[in-house]
Order: C-alpha cells, then sequence, then structure tokens
C-alpha cells in the first residue's frame, strides 16, 4: 500500500494540530517559507526536520492509517470521485495535478457545451484566472459547489462574501508571481540607468547615437524600497547583487528581517531625501493612495528614478508628469496606472518615461506557478480538508461566527486605528497615515477580555493584524499571522476572563516597537455599535469608525474651543468630539497633565486640516486616521 507524500502528511498534521504554517514551522525549527515548499512537494526536507516530524506526530498522537487507506479506495469509493471545472485555460502541468487523481472528473473551459452555469450544477470545485465573474448569481448554479480557486492574487472577479454565505471557500496564490515582479523592477531600473529604449529607438531608426546615451551604473547607489513584503524583500535580494545600499519603508517589518536582507530601516522622509532609486511595492489602502504626490516628490533627491510595479493609484500623475518635465524626477519606469488601459495618457510622448502594459507577474514561469499552486491547494482540501490562502474561511460554525462577527470587524478596526495614530519613529505631521518610518514594529499583544475570552479568537486576533498590517501586500483575515511571523513580528494573546469597567468584553491590542508602547481597548455597544474606550492610557469612549482627527495635547484652558474652531474655518464638519486626559500626573503639583481628543468628522479631509491645527501651542500632535468596514 503505497504511503501519503510527506507533503501530504505536513498538511494533515497541521489541519489536526489546528496550527498555522509559521506555527508548525516553529515545531519542526525550519523557516516558513520552506515549510511552504515542503507543502507543496518542492524539495526534500532534511534527514532532521523528518525526524522532528515524526517525534512531534508520535507526541500528538497523529495516525495517517485512515487517510492512506481512504487514498487508496479512492478510485473505487463515489463518494470520492469529485467534479473539477477549469473555466479558463490552464497549462498543461495545472491540469495534471487534477487528472492524476483517480475517479475525478475534470472540465476544461472548451468542454463546457451547455455553459459555464450548466457544468457547476454538479461541481465540487471552480479555478478561474481574472476573466471570469464569479457572482451569486453564478454561484447559485452550483450547490455542490465547494471551492472556487483563483489562479492569482486579486479576487476583484469573485464575490467572497457571497461565497462565504454559501459556505464556500475562496482561495487564491499570493506570492507566486513575487520574483517575476521583482526581476522586472529591476529590469526597469536597469533601462533607465541605461537609457536602453532610446538606444532601441535610435538603432532601429537607422542611427548611431553613442555619444547622447551614456547611462550610468547601478552600483553605489541608493535603493529606496516602499514595501518590504515578499516582492519588495526580493527586490533587495537582487539588488544587492548590484552594489546597491539599500533603504526601505515597512513599519511591519521587524528589524531582524531587514538586516538579513541588507535593508536599512528608515524614516518615510529619508527614504524620499537619500534614494537615487524609488521603487513602489505596497498594497493600496486609504493612507498610499496617492503617496507620491507633489509635495513628497519636492522632497526626493533631484534627478531621481521613479519605478512602480504596484499598483497605479499610488502616484498622482498629473504630479509625477510635472516633477518628470522640470528634471526633478530623472526617470520613470511604469507597469501600472490609476486606468488600464490608459487613453490619453499625460506620460505619452515623454521620452523619460518607460511605460508596460502591467505585465510584471506576466512570465510563463509565474503563470505555470500560480495554476499549479492553485491546483495543489484545491486538490488538498477536497481530498484532506485543508485550507491553504483562503480569503474568506471563517473557522467557526455559523451560530459561532454570528455571535463573533461584530468582534471581528471591531478587530480590524482596532488594528488599523492603532496603525494610523500609534507610536512611530517619524513626526505624524510628515506620515501619510499608517505606513510610516523606524525600526518597524517589533511585537503585538492582543487581550481578549468578558465572554472573547470563552470563544475561538482565532479570526479576531487575525482581523487585527491584518488591519494594523493594512500597508503591507495581500494580507487579509486568513494569513495574517502567516504573514506577521514572516516579517518577525511575534504575537502574544491573553485571555482575562473578567475586564474592569462597564463593558463586558473589551478587546485590547498593544504594539510595541523601539519607540515604545502603543495600547487601545475597544468594545461593540448594542450588538453592532464599534467603541474606542482607551488609548494610551487615557479613557476616552468614542466611536470607532469613518475619520478621525486624534489630538494629543496638554490639559490646558482654550485648546479645545480652538480644535473646533480651527475644523470649521477648514470647512470641516464635526459629527462627535470625545474627551479624555491622563490619571497618571493629574495630581502632581506644576507638572502638565497630558489629554486626548478624538473628533470625529465627515468628509472631506485632507492633510492639510492637520497643518492648520499645528498653530495651537498646547497641541503635541494630530493624526488623521480613516477607518472602513472590513479593516
Amino acid at each position: 500500500m503505497p504511503e501519503l507524500t510527506f507533503a501530504e502528511k505536513l498538511l494533515i498534521a497541521r489541519k489536526q494540530l489546528d496550527l498555522f504554517q509559521y506555527e508548525m514551522a516553529e515545531r519542526l525549527g525550519v523557516h516558513p517559507n520552506s515549510l511552504t515548499k515542503y507543502e507543496r512537494g518542492e524539495g526534500k526536507p532534511h534527514a532532521a526536520v523528518v525526524r522532528m516530524f515524526d517525534l512531534l506526530c508520535e507526541q500528538q498522537g497523529i495516525r495517517f492509517d485512515d487517510y492512506e487507506k481512504a487514498s487508496n479506495s479512492g478510485a473505487t469509493d463515489k463518494g470520492a470521485a469529485m467534479k473539477i471545472v477549469l473555466a479558463e485555460k490552464v497549462s498543461p502541468a495545472t491540469l495534471a495535478v487534477f487528472q492524476a487523481e483517480p475517479g475525478w472528473d475534470v472540465k476544461t473551459h472548451d468542454q463546457l457545451p451547455d455553459g459555464l452555469p450548466a457544468a457547476l450544477a454538479d461541481a465540487d470545485a471552480l479555478v478561474v484566472r481574472s476573466a471570469v465573474q464569479v457572482d451569486d448569481e453564478l454561484m447559485a448554479h452550483a450547490p455542490k459547489l465547494r471551492v472556487i480557486g483563483r489562479a492569482g492574487v486579486g479576487v476583484d472577479n469573485i464575490d467572497a462574501e457571497a461565497a462565504t454565505r454559501r459556505g464556500i471557500v475562496v482561495m487564491n496564490t499570493p506570492g507566486a508571481n513575487a520574483v517575476a515582479v521583482a526581476e522586472l523592477a529591476i529590469c526597469l531600473m536597469i533601462a533607465l540607468a541605461r537609457k536602453l529604449p532610446a538606444a532601441n529607438t535610435s538603432m532601429h531608426a537607422g542611427k548611431w547615437e553613442k555619444k547622447n546615451l551614456q547611462g550610468s551604473e547601478l552600483r553605489g547607489k541608493t535603493l529606496g524600497i516602499l514595501g518590504l513584503g515578499r516582492i519588495g524583500l526580493d527586490v533587495a535580494r537582487r539588488a544587492r547583487g548590484f552594489g546597491m545600499e539599500i533603504i526601505g519603508v515597512d513599519p511591519f517589518v521587524s528589524a531582524a528581517v531587514a538586516r538579513e536582507n541588507g535593508i536599512a530601516v528608515v524614516p518615510m522622509e529619508e527614504l524620499f531625501a537619500k534614494a537615487d532609486y524609488l521603487t513602489l511595492h505596497v498594497g493600496l489602502t486609504p493612507q498610499t493612495h496617492g503617496i507620491v504626490n507633489a509635495k513628497t516628490l519636492a522632497t526626493m533627491k533631484k534627478g531621481v528614478r521613479i519605478v512602480n510595479c504596484a499598483r497605479g493609484e499610488l502616484v498622482v500623475e498629473a504630479d509625477l508628469v510635472a516633477a518628470l518635465k522640470s528634471g526633478q524626477v530623472a526617470g520613470a519606469a511604469l507597469d501600472v496606472f490609476t486606468v488600464e488601459p490608459p487613453k490619453d495618457s499625460a506620460y505619452f510622448g515623454l521620452d523619460n518615461v518607460i511605460l508596460t502594459p502591467h505585465i510584471a507577474g506576466s512570465t510563463a514561469e509565474a503563470q505555470e506557478a500560480v495554476g499549479i499552486q492553485i491546483a495543489q491547494q484545491v486538490r488538498e482540501y477536497l481530498k484532506l480538508g485543508v485550507v491553504q490562502n483562503a480569503v474568506n474561511l471563517p473557522s467557526l460554525s455559523h451560530e459561532e461566527y454570528v455571535q463573533l462577527a461584530p468582534f471581528i470587524d471591531l478587530a480590524g478596526r482596532l488594528g488599523s486605528f492603532l496603525a494610523q495614530a500609534g507610536k512611530s519613529g517619524t513626526p505624524p505631521q510628515q506620515t501619510k497615515g499608517g505606513l510610516v518610518g523606524g525600526p518597524g514594529l517589533e511585537s503585538i499583544a492582543l487581550i481578549y477580555g468578558g465572554a472573547l475570552a470563552e470563544v475561538k479568537t482565532e479570526l479576531v486576533r487575525n482581523a487585527a493584524i491584518a488591519g494594523l498590517l493594512a500597508g503591507s501586500e495581500n494580507v487579509n483575515r486568513i494569513n495574517a499571522a502567516a504573514v506577521a511571523a514572516e516579517r518577525g513580528i511575534r504575537v502574544h494573546e491573553e485571555k482575562e476572563e473578567s475586564h474592569r469597567g462597564g463593558a463586558a468584553t473589551v478587546l485590547t491590542v498593544v504594539l510595541h516597537t523601539a519607540q515604545g508602547e502603543s495600547r487601545a481597548s475597544a468594545t461593540v455597544i448594542h450588538g453592532e455599535q464599534p467603541r474606542l474606550l482607551a488609548f494610551d492610557g487615557i479613557d476616552v469612549e468614542t466611536p470607532l469608525e469613518g475619520t478621525l482627527v486624534v489630538c494629543r495635547n496638554l490639559d490646558v484652558p482654550g485648546v479645545i474651543g480652538r480644535i473646533g474652531t480651527i475644523l470649521g474655518q477648514q470647512g470641516v464638519n464635526i459629527a462627535n468630539f470625545a474627551l479624555g486626559r491622563e490619571r497618571l500626573n493629574a495630581n502632581v503639583a506644576g507638572k502638565p497633565v497630558k489629554a486626548l481628543a478624538v473628533v470625529q468628522v465627515d468628509e472631506p479631509v485632507s492633510e492639510s486640516v492637520l497643518e492648520a491645527l499645528k498653530v495651537i501651542e498646547a497641541l503635541l500632535e494630530a493624526r488623521l486616521v480613516k477607518l472602513t468596514n472590513g479593516n
């Protein structure tokens, strides 16, 4: 009787032990990336790793006999037969993953004579890329559907909320194209440095303009990386080979991970001021939208070159065009645009701009990798019930999920609030919300009080981490803990049966950075309304939603009135004004007491509002916090 592979055993063991990848990696003494490769069947594990795994299984009483019997009987057991619908063209290697399973009925995109809805009537799994729109109406034709696999990162074409309601797992393949994107970013830097597009054009025109095409080397230049997720780190590793000095900004990468990759983590303004080349690798959030604008471009080194393979909306296009024309920016290479495909773009005709049609992830290897990866993920879910890279899966019963849903939402909001308002190494008025500089986040502590101490809190924890890491790419409530581990951030959880004060159920999140500690507590009232209860030692009750102006100030007369007056002068309407002050020094004669004001305002609010508030002498700092549903 053939045995299960090591990859299959790993997945089974992780399911039985209810461990995330990073947790299993810690138990086996390997890096999380190595564990990911083992689970995909890539590479042979070291004998020591196998011994550690066998010992763990023995200690935990994990046996694989039943799974091996089920695997062998799959060809004759009708219950093991599965129907897989591949709604878009896939590679032969992707198809082979499914066809290797005995008894599985695999339908490709060209084998659906009656259309996709009809094919889904008895399907167990659906695999798509980006063209097919998987909405609630389509899912209504698939009563047996258990999993939807997206061969790629984005899931904009899949209604994940509708899938959740129907109990369908939605999976994607984050990181599978990281190498492709990183390589294009390096390629575009070289093209800018050596003026390759102009050289190619002049040669095709029959010209020999060698003197006009003198370029520069990457060696010794400073590369600024905005966002140190998988792609940003891959760029850093490759840039080191060119002898570049690498600096980066990402508050959610530990100092240890940065050091391992030869990156000096610096404040945002230092990154802009020092970079000879700036490459963008952050996700799109309210805080990163338009982060490259006239103001930040003016702070950059004259002659900087900018590469964007992330999201077009990170750049204010009109401001970049002006900087390119003035010479403030020597060149730009853009693979992404605010509107795709761009029409009548101001970039057209600029000879110091390289434009590519969103091809960063479009390599044969990347497309093959995402196809094989999603096929393996879907197969392991259908065979073993092991979920990988799900974007919507609640590990709770329906009743538990309904009860916990308000606190999952609360956790995301609280994490996002701390990411934008918590302590950092950069003066807050000079940042764009949550993406700030400094050595980065070292650890996160979550304290569950009251009823939260008695329930499963994995999704609450992950929602809080996802809110904190919202500036990073591809972070959601399913993979948040693994992403935190990958970035070297420790996560600690505590449960308290009771909590002081009037709220029966309280969630507290504490961030530890080199600059100190930031702490916030919150609860849900009336079953659905998120409320902030305290922030950095000061009790304050305010709705945790919408747009907030968070002001720290000395508790002296006139501050509250001046905040209200200035907001009014700026045309900002106040929806709620909450106040609090610290108790620690309240009775110490001569020592100023610090106070906190959290002002909920109506949109629109710009950074200029914070600038206007600076005239208040007793104001220590002001930050703009934007919270949306699903943070």
